[in-house]
């Protein structure tokens, strides 16, 4: 993966002429209607066909993914559509997922509406649960070649020596940071301690309730692009909210339906709040590495100020201890 600016640029002189081309050269009809979709790590675009329904192109962001790991994603994709898993697959066109144009690579996929998912609904935290399962269980049949585990080395330590090495901390908040992730960093290999061995298995890596689309009574699963090898859990726990009374019978539910098709090691609810730690180093480094990338300032203003590095720290001193209390409790 990219580790550094080099890639922030790389969507400079994307055109919207350039996406029709690409699009026309793979043999669509575009009618001109073009929307650009909510990514920032790639470029997503709802494209009008010609007496068809839309298509969404992805153009994938120069240098973050090899070929081989873009189509490994392509191919697990593909796997959970084989086994009526409501996941949103690229499209094989004249026998290829992937395709170049310049400097991009692309993948498209049919357009799929729908709206959030509410998570307070329990039948609808039930079906997630079983969804979740399916994956797993297709995720466990095989191992990914070509694209990283979630660990503490990649999102704990290579985000805080990014954003040291960078200067993105303020001079007079440095020494509170190097204190509060030598803490958070301890705490999460004490969870990960805790829990003992795992397996791991190729996971959706950044399910969250964003990534589900629910159409009347049918969901969609959407972004893989993060898939990776992990503990079963992390593809749970962000269906998960508000304080510990509250995700207790929320995780009851979740696993219900989990549980229909696939077993639970309990002893992986020991990683939640490492899990979550990590998901906060990391996400404030990805900001970081995009930072020169035009798009970075105007949709996310709050980052890099003041402000927003002393919340930062005091979010880490909140997951630092919550990473000492007892894991959720689980009644099943």
């Amino acid at each position: 993966m990219q580790g550094s600016f080099e890639s922030t640029l790389a969507f400079g002189d994307l055109k919207p002429d350039d996406i029709l081309g690409a699009l026309e050269g793979l043999g669509f009809r575009c009618d001109g209607r073009f929307l650009a979709l909510n990514s920032y790590e790639n470029r997503v675009y709802q494209i009008g066909i010609e007496d068809k329904e839309p298509v969404v192109a992805k153009f994938y962001r120069p240098g973050r993914w090899t070929d081989d790991a873009i189509l490994e994603e392509h191919a697990f994709t593909l796997e959970l559509a084989s086994h009526d898993i409501p996941v949103v697959a690229p499209l094989v066109i004249d026998g290829h997922t992937l395709h170049h144009c310049g400097p991009f690579r692309i993948a498209v996929a049919p357009r799929r509406g729908g709206r959030a998912p509410d998570l307070d609904n329990a039948d609808l935290q039930r079906q997630l649960g079983r969804l979740i399962a399916r994956i797993h269980l297709a995720g466990e049949s095989a191992e990914f070649l070509h694209r990283p585990t979630i660990d503490i080395e990649s999102y704990g330590y290579e985000s805080i020596d990014f954003l040291l090495d960078n200067d993105f901390i303020p001079p007079d908040l440095v020494a509170s940071y190097e204190a509060i992730t030598t803490l958070v960093c301890e705490g999460a290999v004490a969870c990960f301690e805790r829990c003992g061995t795992y397996r791991e298995i190729r996971l959706h890596g950044d399910f969250h309730p964003g990534n589900v689309l629910v159409a009347r009574d049918a969901l969609h699963i959407v972004d893989l692009d993060d898939a990776r090898s992990g503990p079963s859990v992390q593809d749970l726990w962000m269906f998960l909210s508000g304080n510990r009374e509250e995700q207790t019978p929320q995780l009851d539910v979740l696993l219900e339906g989990y549980r229909e098709f696939r077993q639970f090691d309990a002893r992986e609810l020991n990683l939640i709040e490492a899990l979550r730690s990590l998901r906060i180093l990391h996400y404030s480094a990805w900001l970081a590495r995009r930072w020169q990338d035009p798009a970075f300032p105007i949709a996310f203003p709050w980052f890099n100020t003041e402000n927003y590095w002393g919340e930062h720290i005091l979010t880490l001193r909140e997951q630092a201890a919550a990473m000492q209390e007892p894991p959720l409790e689980w009644r099943g």
